[in-house]
This record gives C-alpha cells, sequence and structure tokens, in this order.
C-alpha cells in the first residue's frame, strides 16, 4: 500500500469528497485507511449507570485506501506514488514534482 500513517490525503469519493485529512492508521489486509476527523458518523450510545443519560457521539470509520489520494508536501497536489532506491533505501516520491514524499 502507498499510504503510509501520518500522510495528509485528499478524499476523492464519498461524502467527504474534496476534503483533506491525516491518516490515522492504515489496515494494508482490508486496504482501508482510518482519517483524523473525516467520515463521521453518528452512534448512539446506551447509558451505562443509573441516572445517566444515553447520547449520540461522532465515531470515525475507516475508508477505502481506493477513494483517498496522497497530496505531495512539495506542490500540494495530489498525486500518484512512485518507488525508487536510493542505495539500499526505498523512497516515495511524487510523481508530478519527482520530490520525496
Amino acid at each position: 500500500m502507498n499510504i503510509k500513517k501520518g500522510d495528509t490525503i485528499k478524499v476523492l469519493l464519498g461524502k467527504d469528497s474534496g476534503k483533506t485529512g491525516k491518516v490515522v492508521s492504515v489496515d494494508a489486509k482490508k486496504n482501508q485507511v482510518h482519517l483524523e476527523g473525516l467520515n463521521l458518523y453518528k452512534k448512539h450510545v446506551r447509558p451505562r449507570k443509573q441516572g445517566e443519560k444515553g447520547e449520540i457521539v461522532s465515531v470515525a470509520r475507516p475508508m477505502d485506501a481506493s477513494n483517498v489520494a496522497i497530496v505531495c508536501p512539495n506542490c500540494n497536489k495530489q498525486t500518484r506514488v512512485g518507488h525508487r532506491k536510493d542505495g539500499e533505501t526505498k523512497i516515495r516520491f511524487c510523481v508530478k514534482c519527482k520530490g520525496t514524499i
């Protein structure tokens, strides 16, 4: 997967399309990403103690990785990710401006 924790991404599809956010976690087996403050849904929580009221809480749900694109920190455009070897290390780079991500 080309997306890693801490990357800045732009949502391409869904109810939050066009918004940018930060990746909180990545699930490579399910091909999903958790985003900070995006893809929020309402969840009804039951009261746990007597006298306490139930409430509605906003919960962030995972989003499919195919619905997001990485934003390059150098050119601030959404881009695809390329890979190249620099000696022993593998480097991700922006396809548009050739800067490292």
